[in-house]
């Protein structure tokens, strides 16, 4: 227990005595960002809650520096823990730096008065998540995104050793997710900061974090680093999908392939099929790929999308079998597209591919190159 900074043992989470979820062991070192993933409805705002003591436990214990959460006072949780929920805050006729200042509260006594180092605080924070030119405006009348990025610098300036946040990039644009994130990332490297917090973009809890923890059903999933959880097929099994396809090395998401059999034959490589094969997708026609190298940027999209998708081991020969192969793929297509204008010199199986669907009349130079029929 004390080797680690935060520590649930055996927490179980619910509501009105009904657990919702049991069991769940969590251990993180100071400074570590654990982020909760799993469909909407599987409990991760539930166990947020739990663990910034705003839903009483249904069993186990949740540690913090040793210590008990339950045994602590509001006040002395309050220095310690920061928490950034879905629930909109209360604020009449409240700037947005004074929403900011209310983070100081746990510091300024009964009279709630800041000192200068308390708007010192308040500023360095607003600074930190780019808020300062929105500090005099009313905190009702500014975007969600905004708003979520002033109740970020609310947090911050409170001056946590730990902060909980759910779903705290929900309305924020590429831009400012990246920015959100890299925040955190500051803070945890500069301030040893703890985060616990829920993301719905896969591809950023796997970016961000130094824990994930599984959430979906009455028990807790896996919990481990990100590359112990984003495994082949366990992103598809955690969430149910049945339609289209998640790739957990590429962290890319597709829509379901076209059905049939492939019309066409795609020759690409280093990126330059993936338009491509969305574009053949988008138009419902079935296509093959090949020969696609499987660390070849094309693959997962390819492997994800077509009828048939003819891959080579990696930094090997193309073997005989799998030219042969893909020739009578061509054989059985409309028309072939080459994304290629030349091949290097580990790609002449797709040169040899390229002469020979030229021969067969189903490409032609200077022809229509695109996906279009």
């Amino acid at each position: 227990m004390t080797e680690y900074y935060f520590h649930a043992e055996k927490m179980s989470v619910g509501y009105q005595m009904r657990p919702l979820i049991e069991k769940i062991e969590i251990g993180l070192q100071k400074g570590e960002i654990l982020t909760l993933i799993g469909p909407n409805g599987a409990g991760k705002t539930t166990v947020l809650k739990s663990i910034a003591g705003q839903i009483g436990l249904l069993g186990g214990t949740v540690y913090l520096d040793g210590r008990s959460i339950g045994g602590m006072s509001g006040s002395e949780l309050s220095r310690k823990m920061a928490v950034l929920l879905t629930e909109k805050l209360r604020t009449e006729l409240m700037s947005c730096e004074e929403v900011v200042s209310t983070g100081r509260y746990p510091y300024t006594g009964h009279f709630g008065l800041l000192s200068a180092g308390d708007r010192a605080a308040v500023r360095e924070a607003m600074e930190l998540v780019h808020v300062t030119d929105i500090a005099d405006r009313d905190f009702q009348r500014i975007s969600d995104g905004q708003r979520q990025r002033v109740m970020l610098a609310r947090a911050i300036c409170q001056e946590p050793e730990i902060i909980v946040l759910d779903e705290p990039t929900s309305y924020l644009d590429v831009r400012h997710k990246l920015e959100f994130l890299s925040v955190l990332q500051k803070l945890r490297r500069e301030k040893r900061l703890t985060v616990v917090m829920s993301l719905h973009e896969l591809e950023l809890a796997a970016k961000v974090s130094d824990k994930i923890l599984c959430v979906n059903g009455r028990y807790a999933g896996k919990f481990g680093k990100p590359e112990e959880i984003f495994r082949p097929g366990a992103i598809g099994e955690l969430f149910g999908i049945s339609t289209g396809s998640y790739d957990e090395e590429s962290g890319g998401m597709e829509l379901a392939a076209p059905e049939g059999q492939a019309e066409v034959f795609v020759i690409a490589g280093g990126g330059t099929g993936r338009t491509v094969y969305r574009s053949l997708q988008r138009q419902g026609i079935p296509f093959a790929a090949g020969i696609l190298f499987r660390n070849d940027l094309d693959y997962p999209v390819a492997k994800a999308l077509s009828a048939r998708c003819i891959a080579a081991e990696s930094f090997e020969p193309v073997p005989e079998a799998l030219l042969l192969e893909a020739r009578e793929q061509i054989n059985a297509c409309q028309k072939v597209i080459c994304c290629r204008e030349t091949f290097g010199t580990y790609e002449t199986a797709n040169a040899e591919l390229l002469a020979y669907a030229e021969r067969s009349g189903k490409f032609k130079r200077g022809g229509i190159r695109s996906c279009q029929k």
